[in-house]
């Protein structure tokens, strides 16, 4: 089985935790696709969905689903998206895709969390997945000479503008032993929009593809 069929798999079956009547907050990436596309045929059951970014808004839009503004609704009954990474705890590592800061506020504005992954994303420590870091374009610089303090290598995703008009800096070579607490401390350098880490608020389901069929962990 490949990759993408183990991805595709998991966000079908993650279509069981979606309450009808209810908004809906949908991530960014490969997964978070395969969810979209089965959740067309179910659309008729939920009021809209509210997109992490403006692919995932457009591929909603594609399919006839309303996308919501976050601002117009009251709170969102769950949360899909996958992960770069998840260890054990559920702490995940989030970014690849460059959608962190957006990602984070749904997920933040969402009553649960299901995050949805293939096997090869669960991992006993977070880091071997460079981590994403949204920042502001001026503090690039000073952010790096920050991040190198505390043992990690950035390196500026070139060529690359987020939604809301920022850069990324991955992170390289972090054995993040203390997810919560490291999530804190980047938060606080100033000129991080967001960090990769979702560590504070974890996903409350993991769903893993895996060639024996989907397993979950809570």
């Amino acid at each position: 089985m490949t990759q993408d069929e183990m991805k595709k798999m998991v966000a079908e079956a993650a279509l069981e935790h979606v309450e009808t009547g209810t908004v809906i907050g949908i991530g960014t990436g490969s997964t978070a696709n395969h969810f979209i596309d089965g959740l067309a045929g179910i659309k008729h059951r939920i009021e809209g969905a509210v997109a992490s970014s403006k692919t995932s808004a457009e591929r909603l839009a594609a399919h006839g689903i309303p996308v919501l503004e976050l601002n117009n609704v009251d709170g969102l009954s769950i949360y899909v998206d996958g992960a770069d990474e998840s260890n054990h705890h559920l702490h995940l590592i989030k970014g690849g895709g460059g959608a962190l800061t957006r990602e984070k506020i749904v997920a933040a504005a969402s009553r649960k969390f299901v995050c949805i992954a293939d096997e090869s994303k669960l991992v006993d420590v977070l880091g071997t997945f460079p981590l994403p870091i949204e920042v502001i374009p001026m503090a690039r610089s000073y952010v790096a000479r920050e991040l190198v303090k505390r043992g990690g290598q950035p390196v500026w995703r070139e060529g690359f503008t987020t939604d809301n008009g920022n850069v990324i800096l991955d992170v390289h070579n972090l054995e993040i032993m203390e997810p919560v607490k490291l999530e804190q401390e980047l938060n606080d350098i100033p000129g991080i929009v967001t960090v990769g880490i979702f560590a504070k608020r974890p996903a409350d389901v993991l769903m893993l593809g895996t060639p024996e069929g989907v397993k979950t962990l809570t």
